[in-house]
């Protein structure tokens, strides 16, 4: 599918998921505006790489890449590139991510969650964008045991801090969809994996364990499952929701309301594989993968986290035909030559 050459603003794009749309968009033939703050929560050479590798393509491709490196937090910074480069289009991806993290570090997550949030949504407002993107999370299902996961289910037991940002920017987004007319998009990831990923996330834990004969802990004992989503899939899911701008639902009732749509042109999607496998046979596939067994530690299930996720993504097949196509088998071995190729140089 093509679409018109458009202005992206990216920000969080040395990460993961930012870093893989860039790419994307790129090859598309957009013109991509990056921002990201490299912070040094996890290894900023990894980011840097991710940068090179977008800069690269953009050498290759026929879009266009230009990156800034700013805190979401520096609203006049931000605004002198809203100003000069006039993005139609803002993936608003930067956050503090972690779970555990914002447990013993809550106040990282106000500022950049909220308080940069906040920044981005205004100058939305004011610049009249056409399409607004933003990462949510499946973590804002929290206490919620009712699987598979559905966009209209109570959100209101978050478990984490991370989790509680994560649905109050759903709701600072509603409420600037309705006051302002925002088209707003938010994306709910269920557990992100590939080539490329977050060191803090666990299929990068365990390679790097496995492969250094370090043990891995696992916690709940391993009763844990997660709706592991390849990077393409998510990326792919991503990119349409870009060219398709949330709408008002004029079948919405207020007596009644669904949390997933609204009288204000705004929409909440499960992005993930509905396919949630135990955390176990996750661990047995990325042995085989890496051909080296783990050392395995069992504990108890740790604060802040849930002990399954899974997605019904029937509400975003129907809006953009999303349908993931990589098997968690295959998704594993790529990352797993990936991490090994990567590490080793």
């Amino acid at each position: 599918m093509s679409y018109k050459q458009k202005r992206f603003l990216v920000t969080g794009a040395a990460g993961f998921i930012g870093a893989e749309l860039a790419i994307e968009l790129i090859k598309g033939g957009h013109f991509v505006i990056g921002i990201d703050n490299l912070n040094n929560y996890y290894d900023q050479n990894l980011k840097k790489s991710r940068l090179s590798r977008i800069e690269e393509s953009s050498k290759k491709f026929s879009g266009s890449f230009i990156f800034f490196e700013l805190n979401i937090t520096d609203y006049n910074s931000i605004k002198k590139l809203f100003e000069k480069y006039s993005p139609e289009i803002v993936v608003h991806l930067a956050a503090q991510a972690g779970v555990r993290y914002s447990i013993i570090n809550p106040g990282s997550y106000i500022e950049s969650n909220l308080v940069g949030f906040a920044n981005i949504l205004e100058l939305c407002r004011w610049f009249s964008i056409s399409n607004f993107v933003y990462a949510s999370s499946s973590s804002v299902y929290g206490g919620n045991t009712n699987l598979p996961f559905v966009e209209n289910q109570s959100v209101d037991h978050p478990v984490s801090l991370y989790a509680a940002t994560k649905k109050s920017n759903e709701m600072m987004a509603h409420a600037y969809s309705h006051l302002y007319g925002i088209p707003s998009t938010g994306l709910r990831f269920f557990t992100v994996y590939g080539p490329w990923g977050r060191p803090d996330m666990a299929p990068m834990i365990f390679a790097n364990s496995i492969l250094k004969r370090e043990p891995i802990k696992i916690f709940n004992n391993g009763n844990m499952k997660r709706d592991f989503t390849f990077i393409s899939d998510i990326v792919e899911g991503l990119k349409k929701c870009c060219f398709k701008p949330a709408t008002t639902n004029n079948s919405f009732k207020t007596e009644c309301p669904d949390s997933s749509t609204s009288f204000a042109p705004h929409r909440v999607f499960n992005i993930g594989n509905s396919k949630p496998v135990k955390l176990m046979h996750f661990i047995d596939l990325l042995e085989n993968a890496l051909g080296k067994k783990a050392i395995k530690e069992f504990h108890p299930l740790q604060q802040g986290d849930v002990v399954a996720t899974a997605a019904d993504t029937k509400r975003l097949f129907d809006w953009i035909g999303f349908t993931p196509t990589t098997n968690l088998e295959e998704g594993i071995v790529k990352f797993a030559k990936w991490y090994k190729n990567f590490y080793s140089e």
